[in-house]
C-alpha cells in the first residue's frame, strides 16, 4: 500500500471527509482492521484565505509549497490537495515540493466520461468557475463542455461557500438556491454538475439536485484509493 499524502485544512471541514473516506474505502477493500496510509499537512486557512482576498496568489502559493514539503518529508508516495480552488497550484506544488500530485479535475473528468458526460455545470469558489485552471483543464485536457452560473448566482455560490460552508453552517435556504442554480444549468443543457468546491456535498446531494451530481470529494478520494492500493476499478458517486 502507498502512502497518501493529503494538503488539507482548506477548509478542515472537508479535509475530514478525506480522512473518513479514505479510511473506510481501504477497510472495505482489504478488511480486518486495515486502513489508509496517510501523512497529512492541515494550513492554517485564515492567512490563506485573506491572501486569496487581496489577490496576493504569491503568499497563497508559499503556504502550500511549503506544507507539501512537510507531506513529502514524511513519506508520503503521491499527494492529493483537498480543494478544488488551490489546484490553481498544482503544477507548481508538484515541482517544487518533488511529490507527485493526483488532480481532482482530472479524476472527475474521468468519472463523468464513463457515463458518457460530455457537458457539465460547475459550481465552486469563484475562482475556480471563473479561472482557467480549472475550467480550461476540463475543456482542453478531457474534452468536456462546462456551463457556469451568471455572475450573481456565482457570487452567491462563493458567499455561501465561504461565509457557511468553510464555518460548518448548513442552511435549507442555501441548499434550495443552489437547487435553483442547477436547474438553471440544466436548462442550458448541462447533463451533471460537477461540485467543484470540496465542501458543497455538505450542502447538496441527488435527493435536492435536478441533476445527476459529480462530488470532486468522494472522486478524489476513488482515485486515490487506486493509486495507493493498485485498484484500476471505476469511482462510484
Amino acid at each position: 500500500m502507498k502512502t497518501i499524502g493529503i494538503l488539507g485544512g482548506m477548509s478542515w471541514e472537508s479535509t475530514q471527509l478525506y480522512y473518513k473516506w479514505l479510511n473506510e474505502g481501504v477497510r472495505e477493500r482489504l478488511g480486518g482492521l486495515h486502513s489508509a496510509r496517510i501523512v497529512m499537512h492541515s494550513v492554517n486557512f485564515h492567512p490563506v484565505e485573506a491572501a486569496m482576498a487581496k489577490g496576493d496568489w504569491e503568499t497563497v502559493a508559499e503556504h502550500l509549497v511549503a506544507g507539501a514539503r512537510s507531506v513529502r518529508q514524511g513519506g508520503a508516495d503521491f499527494m492529493i490537495i483537498a480543494t478544488n480552488t488551490m489546484h490553481k497550484f498544482a503544477e507548481r506544488i508538484e515541482a517544487e515540493a518533488d511529490i507527485p500530485v493526483l488532480h481532482i479535475a482530472d479524476a472527475t473528468a474521468a468519472f463523468a466520461k464513463t457515463k458518457g458526460i460530455e457537458t457539465v455545470g460547475l459550481l465552486g469558489t469563484a475562482f475556480t468557475m471563473e479561472q482557467d485552471f480549472y475550467r480550461g483543464r476540463l475543456e482542453a485536457r478531457h474534452g468536456l463542455n462546462v456551463i457556469v452560473p451568471d455572475t450573481a448566482d456565482r457570487a452567491l455560490v462563493h458567499k455561501v461557500i465561504f461565509d457557511e460552508l468553510c464555518c460548518g453552517k448548513i442552511c435549507a435556504v442555501s441548499r434550495d438556491k443552489y437547487a435553483h442554480i442547477i436547474k438553471g444549468m440544466e436548462q442550458q443543457g448541462a447533463q451533471a454538475v460537477i461540485l467543484g468546491c470540496t465542501e458543497i456535498c455538505l450542502l447538496v446531494d441527488d435527493t435536492c439536485s435536478p441533476l445527476p451530481l459529480l462530488d470532486t470529494t468522494r472522486l478524489h478520494v476513488e482515485a486515490a484509493l487506486g493509486e495507493a492500493l493498485g485498484l484500476k476499478e471505476s469511482a462510484t458517486c
